[in-house]
């Protein structure tokens, strides 16, 4: 049996079904071209390319202008993630979707941006999102403000996804890289979140902010520590996973180590009490904490005290 890889999921029986969702909202729309159009070629592309093939296709087939296409689009899609977790692939049908605004509707922002809502609570618009933070920086950021209150946890997970600078398998935001501030200021809007789903997604940021500004990023930290909830707690945690991989004292120090152990060492015994030169020596003692309270345990450190 040949080796299933991701690619293979947009093959034609998932085409097909895209067709058949279009179709359902819009009866004019030529699903058997758009499913000839969409499979030529499909398996000597991989997944992203995949994806981009198959908006083109929907470009093609779809209503004009785009803010038609969305209306189409939005009523075609299935239910929202009842959850935050257990997806698998299935969300990846919409993967065209999503990259079909990101290419076609970069002149038309509400409806995009409408799009999107939607479609992130269904699959993930991290990606398409940050094509608007270029192009229109201004109103993005003002709209991602406004989600960062929504009742929906895929749409407030949006908002810190998608202003990561770093993020995996999209390109980087330079702006944000070179000044985080408006990024940290999201993040100062989730960073009490309930959700752990959210709660990692400002946690993976304020890493992808720390690989470029690691002393803003300890320094943000040790605020939100002030009486910090659990769940704050695990961001910071988690936030500082690759400053700790490297070392780094601050990080270090916030999480309870590299700093002068409250410890006492007592009761030390020798077996035997005296030993010649090249012989062997046992030992024991005794390792008591003077701490006046716990040290602080994370998701990544463990506790030293």
């Amino acid at each position: 049996m040949a080796e299933y890889k991701l690619k293979d999921f947009f093959d034609t029986d998932v085409v097909r079904g895209i067709a058949s969702d279009i179709s359902r909202a819009y009866p004019a729309f030529d699903a058997g071209s758009f499913v000839m159009c969409g499979v030529d070629g499909l398996d000597r592309l991989e997944l992203i390319e995949r994806g981009w093939h198959l908006a083109e296709a929907l470009q093609k087939f779809m209503p004009q202008p785009f803010a038609k296409a969305v209306d189409v689009i939005v009523a075609s899609l299935g239910p929202e993630h009842a959850g935050t977790d257990e997806f698998g692939m299935a969300p990846f049908r919409y993967l065209p979707h999503t990259l079909f605004v990101q290419r076609y509707g970069l002149d038309d922002f509400e409806a995009a941006m409408r799009a999107q809502y939607e479609l992130t609570k269904r699959f993930s618009a991290e990606s398409s999102i940050r094509a608007f933070l270029v192009r229109y920086p201004e109103k993005t950021y003002a709209r991602l403000v406004e989600w960062a209150g929504d009742e929906n946890v895929h749409v407030r997970r949006l908002v810190s996804e998608g202003s990561r600078p770093r993020l995996p398998w999209a390109p980087r935001l330079s702006a944000f890289q070179e000044n985080p501030q408006p990024v940290i200021a999201l993040l100062e809007l989730l960073k009490d979140d309930p959700e752990r789903y959210v709660q990692r997604s400002v946690a993976n940021n304020l890493n992808d902010i720390g690989k470029d500004h690691p002393e803003l990023v300890v320094e943000v930290c040790r605020r939100w520590l002030a009486g910090a909830s659990t769940g704050r707690e695990w961001i910071v945690g988690h936030a500082l996973r690759s400053l700790v991989k490297k070392g780094h004292r601050g990080a270090l120090e916030l999480l309870g180590v590299g700093g002068r152990a409250d410890v006492e060492i007592g009761g030390v015994r020798l077996f035997p009490p005296h030993v010649e030169l090249g012989g062997k020596l046992r030992f024991t003692f005794d390792l008591t904490s003077s701490a006046k309270r716990l040290r602080r345990c994370s998701s990544t450190m463990p506790c030293i005290s």
